[in-house]
């Protein structure tokens, strides 16, 4: 039930993937009735939840804004309601924009410039800002100042503008592209951990009692665990699941209805939908368990590299079901025993043990 922002789609077709982390118009639309207002509300990140918390209370003790936060992690996992969080535990307003939205130095200083005293700026795919406005930045954070020039060529001139303090939330997907001197300018650094299904379960009863579904303990079980570790993914699942228990059932949701409701939306167990089986089904069936290519993978599949690539194999890699390695994508057992597959036999019989031959 903790979301956040979404980084760039690979592929049009991926918007209809269920288990896709970004978030979609319905989602945006669901989110704000579902979002935590304050940390007590908060479902996982104890430790980026205890540390925010000592930072956020400290500030207000001394009466100051508090110190730039970076958030980091996948999407979906609550770094922008982390930044709704900030701001309400610290009494501020927010202002919320991303870095793709800033490509010039002056968008940056009209946004700065408007801010009020203490307000969060809440800063999304920060690591996508362009160049200029990310050099502005360094002395804004720094010595709440900025330069705007005015005029062209040798007659310009460099007005400075005082800002009020504020203060910076930015969150990002990527935290290795963020260079170093930005990076060292954030006083509190969180990295955002995907969720055990303990905690989705948590997220789920959660959500279920606000969207007034009733659910018991192994029907929100057996959502959690085709859920990625990832509350956005758990409550889209959920969602689906109260529209089939709605139609289907008595709109009680059971282990049987949940199953039932996502056997019919291709996710299964562990959380794979069709494309991610479709990839794991090339591999062993096609070649033998790999290595192969990543671009012959993805032909195989009739997706683009990039579908692959940033997409399924994440997911995949993460669940132990596939490895990158310098010769090309190879399946490890785990991924022949998902399928209910058997391995090939090694040495000189090849693929004998997988195609009969």
């Amino acid at each position: 039930m903790n979301w956040d922002d979404t980084g760039p789609d690979t592929d049009e077709r991926l918007d209809e993937r269920l288990v896709d982390a970004g978030a979609d118009g319905e989602d945006t639309a669901v989110e704000a009735a579902l979002r935590p207002k304050d940390l007590d509300e908060f479902v996982g990140q104890e430790k980026v939840r205890e540390q925010l918390d000592l930072v956020l209370k400290a500030a207000l003790a001394r009466g100051a804004t508090a110190d730039h936060v970076l958030l980091s992690g996948a999407p979906g996992l609550g770094k922008t309601t982390l930044s709704m969080i900030i701001a309400a535990e610290m009494g501020a307003p927010i202002r919320i924009t991303s870095g793709p939205a800033i490509q010039h130095a002056g968008d940056l200083a009209a946004i700065l410039s408007s801010l009020q005293e203490g307000e969060v700026l809440f800063l999304d795919e920060i690591h996508r800002m362009s160049r200029p406005a990310e050099e502005m930045l360094y002395m804004a954070m720094e010595d709440f100042r900025v330069d705007v020039i005015v005029g062209k060529g040798p007659g310009a001139t460099a007005i400075p503008l005082e800002l009020p303090p504020f203060t910076l939330v930015g969150a990002t997907t990527r935290a290795g592209l963020l260079p170093p001197p930005l990076r060292d300018r954030f006083g509190f650094t969180g990295h955002m951990e995907f969720y055990a299904p303990a905690e989705l379960e948590r997220v789920i009863q959660r959500s279920a009692r606000l969207l007034d579904v009733a659910i018991d303990a192994e029907g929100a079980a057996e959502i959690a665990g085709r859920s990625r570790g990832t509350p956005r993914i758990a409550n889209r699942l959920l969602r689906r699941v109260r529209d089939y228990a709605q139609v289907k059932a008595d709109g009680r949701i059971d282990r049987d209805v949940a199953s039932a409701a996502l056997g019919v939306y291709e996710v299964d167990g562990r959380g794979l939908d069709r494309l991610d089986r479709a990839v794991l089904d090339a591999l062993l069936k096609l070649f033998g368990g790999g290595p192969v290519g990543l671009s012959t993978l993805a032909v195989a599949v009739g997706e683009e590299r990039e579908t692959v690539e940033e997409v399924a194999e994440p997911f995949l890699v993460r669940e132990g079901l596939l490895a990158r390695t310098p010769r090309g994508r190879v399946a490890t057992p785990a991924a022949w025993a998902h399928l209910g597959l058997v391995p090939p036999q090694q040495g000189g019989k090849g693929q004998q043990g997988l195609f009969g031959a």
